[in-house]
């Protein structure tokens, strides 16, 4: 059965009460109606990386604020880390914030920083008792994704053996922490769709902790078919971030947007039940295959305020959980002998 509802907290972390701090915020999510709570690595002020992959008493202290709380923690998040452990030169100003400023200018040093932070992390979520960890990819080939001009004869390739060779001894480490590492499959990302994930897939010879966090949202703005991606890639879908959204292409720009900010784009991110996800079909799917994992809200609306995105998001994912069937329903006309 799925779990949840569970909140991702990136969005609403901030300095005044009751988003600044550990304890507060889980409070304020178990208010909700949340369950569990989706932690975000990169801001010391809640969470302690390092130290939560060093010292068992830190680890459980996090837990135990949690389940003080009323939630549990469904999974660690290195997003922002995850993308600086590939990262292309053009996009080294725009992500030099994700990691510490006397980085800056120094490829090698911040990837370097990069994957000791997901070693980190692979260590912490074994600590917390966690089975899943959420990440980026990190990007060496996005800025080709459209085939103008036309791509060197093997540039992909070669792009996704790199990408391979940075990720391995990563994925390596959550095998040795018995977690698996789910990528969020998102535009901006080497790996945003199921062939991409195929590639990288085969590049590291089908590590058992490569794996997904399914997000619908980043599918309907590519134009994908998100409940055929399930289909296909349900046995590696280890996370879920249930977020909404909608396309509405018209005479002027279509899925690049046309540089336009979010409110005026074509596909636009939206809070639950605002989009055009079928959220009744993806669930359904989910159960179909048996995923046990959480049902993580990611607020991220142009429109709704935070707030009011959270409130809903809550009851809207306890209304769309499914308890499985525990017999068939035609049993009571069975065959008998």
């Amino acid at each position: 059965m799925i779990k949840g509802p569970a909140l991702f907290l990136a969005q609403f972390l901030g300095d005044e009460a009751p988003f600044n701090s550990l304890p507060a915020i889980t409070k304020w999510a178990a208010s909700l109606g949340y369950k569990g709570v989706q932690i975000p690595t990169s801001d010391p002020a809640i969470f302690n990386l390092k130290l939560a992959a060093e010292s068992q008493d830190y680890a459980d202290e996090i837990k135990g604020i949690c389940a003080e709380a009323g939630v549990e923690v469904t999974e660690l998040s290195t997003h922002l880390q995850g993308q600086l452990v590939a990262c292309h030169p053009a996009y080294a100003d725009l992500f030099a914030g994700f990691a510490p400023a006397e980085m800056r200018g120094k490829p090698e040093a911040t990837a370097a920083w990069a994957t000791e932070e997901l070693k980190l992390a692979a260590k912490a979520s074994a600590r917390m008792g966690l089975k899943s960890h959420a990440t980026f990819s990190g990007a060496l080939l996005w800025h080709t994704v459209y085939p103008w001009p036309q791509r060197p004869a093997g540039m992909v390739e070669e792009g996704f053996k790199e990408l391979a060779r940075r990720w391995k001894p990563i994925l390596d480490a959550f095998e040795d922490a018995g977690v698996d590492a789910c990528y969020e499959l998102h535009p901006g990302e080497d790996l945003h769709d199921g062939v991409t994930f195929e590639r990288f897939l085969e590049a590291v010879g089908n590590h058992p902790r490569a794996n997904i966090l399914y997000d619908p949202s980043h599918f309907i703005l590519q134009q994908l078919d998100y409940l055929a991606f399930i289909d296909h890639y349900h046995s590696r879908i280890r996370a879920f971030h249930v977020k909404d959204a909608e396309f509405r292409p018209n005479g002027k720009s279509g899925v690049y947007g046309g540089y336009q900010g979010w409110v005026e784009r074509p596909g636009r991110f939206r809070s639950l039940g605002d989009g055009q996800i079928d959220f009744k079909a993806i669930f359904s799917k989910l159960t179909q295959y048996d995923y046990d994992g959480w049902a993580v809200v990611e607020w991220e609306c142009c429109l709704k305020h935070p707030e009011d995105g959270a409130r809903e998001g809550a009851k809207f994912v306890a209304d769309h959980i499914i308890r499985p069937a525990p017999r068939a329903f035609d049993d009571f006309a069975a065959a008998g002998g």
